[in-house]
């Protein structure tokens, strides 16, 4: 019995390994392994590509959420409305540099930030808002947008599973005040190690961010502020360049696997199929269903995972313990639940394998499985 993944990043390296150990090799032969030329034309590439003025490389895209919220001077006080579902990285930043996250509930179907709820969170102490484009479905930034003016808050884009997705026709992470991204190896444009980059619109933020990576610097060993060390390797950004080059057919592969997917399982009971806001593009960096029932904490969607996994298929659970409920944020006063749709659908979800090159007989083969383990 053949195993199918989660991801298989062998597939991609298999299409286009020659054109990466090239670039990969140039930089060794350079000797230029910090900052340089490589470095800022992905900048320059990937700027274009999202359709911001500005691209800032950065270390990875817990760094890129934390350096926006510092150039944009948020900090102990301030408060900054996030979604309760998404990767700790988005909740911890903000924790990070002094602020308190606030978390509103989601969509069940999308997964993502509930906007009409927003704006009931709103207080005197609320510096900025922070989507996260979870799943690759872009967040309906165009109400966000409204709501954030009104309010004049900031809006901090997180894109760091999104990279390439669009909200009526604009790129994510050209919309809000900053677009922060990540370039971890499974994400849509990904690295081979750790990566990120913040986009902006705004010179004078990037400016500061610019500073900010280089341990306050603008001048080598004149410093300004108390920054990090947060450059993007050299390494890496060969390699994001030619990546760069395949991401819009690699996201359109994706988005061929998500429709057979949607086609292919929308017979079979008990699972609720997910679906992007209407006006968004998704890049289905993950492809999420709801085990449909009652909840009962968990246990028929970790049965059915047992049972995919007996039949060779691997499937993942993001995110089993939503944001509020962390022990970390017990502080936070979050009751039982006051965020139900988030604290439901942690219990109802599962990631099944979603990769460009998935084929179709697997999938084929994930439909016959569902199938076969909800009706047993």
């Amino acid at each position: 019995m053949s195993l199918i993944p989660p991801f298989d990043l062998t597939r991609q390296y298999a299409q286009i390994g020659d054109a990466i150990d090239a670039a990969v090799l140039d930089v060794l032969a350079s000797g230029k392994y910090i900052n340089g030329p490589i470095v800022q034309a992905f900048e320059a590439e990937f700027a274009q590509y999202i359709g911001s003025d500005h691209c800032l490389g950065c270390n990875s895209g817990t760094d890129a959420l934390y350096l926006a919220l510092r150039a944009l001077e948020i900090g102990a006080g301030d408060e900054v409305i996030t979604t309760p579902f998404s990767f700790f990285a988005t909740a911890e930043t903000i924790s990070a540099v002094g602020a308190t996250p606030v978390f509103v509930d989601i969509h069940a179907d999308t997964f993502n930030l509930n906007v009409a709820q927003v704006e009931a969170a709103i207080t005197p102490k609320t510096k900025a808002i922070m989507p996260v484009h979870l799943f690759g479905h872009p967040v309906e930034m165009t109400a966000l947008m409204a709501i954030a003016q009104a309010h004049n808050l900031f809006v901090i884009e997180d894109c760091a599973q999104a990279t390439g997705a669009c909200w009526e026709g604009k790129k994510v992470g050209s919309i809000g005040h900053i677009g922060c991204f990540s370039f971890f190896p499974t994400k849509n444009l990904g690295a081979c190690g750790d990566a990120g980059a913040v986009t902006t619109n705004d010179a004078a933020v990037a400016e500061r961010i610019r500073i900010l990576r280089e341990h306050g610097s603008r001048t080598r060993y004149y410093h300004e502020a108390i920054g990090v060390n947060s450059r993007l390797d050299v390494l890496q950004a060969a390699v994001l360049r030619v990546k760069l080059q395949h991401l819009d057919w690699l996201n359109m592969q994706r988005r061929t696997v998500a429709q057979r997917y949607l086609d292919g399982l929308a017979p079979i009971p008990g699972i609720v199929l997910p679906h992007s806001a209407k006006g968004g593009m998704s890049v289905w960096n993950q492809f999420t269903i709801r085990v449909s029932g009652e909840p009962d904490g968990g246990e028929r969607r970790d049965r059915l995972r047992q049972q995919l996994q007996e039949q060779g298929i691997l499937s993942m659970i993001y995110y089993p313990v939503p944001l509020h409920q962390q022990s970390v944020y017990a502080g936070l006063g979050y009751g039982s639940n006051q965020l139900p749709v988030t604290e439901q659908v942690a219990q109802a979800v599962l990631s099944l394998p979603m990769f460009p090159e998935l084929e179709a007989e697997q999938q084929q083969q994930i439909a016959y499985a569902l199938k076969e383990s909800l009706l047993d």
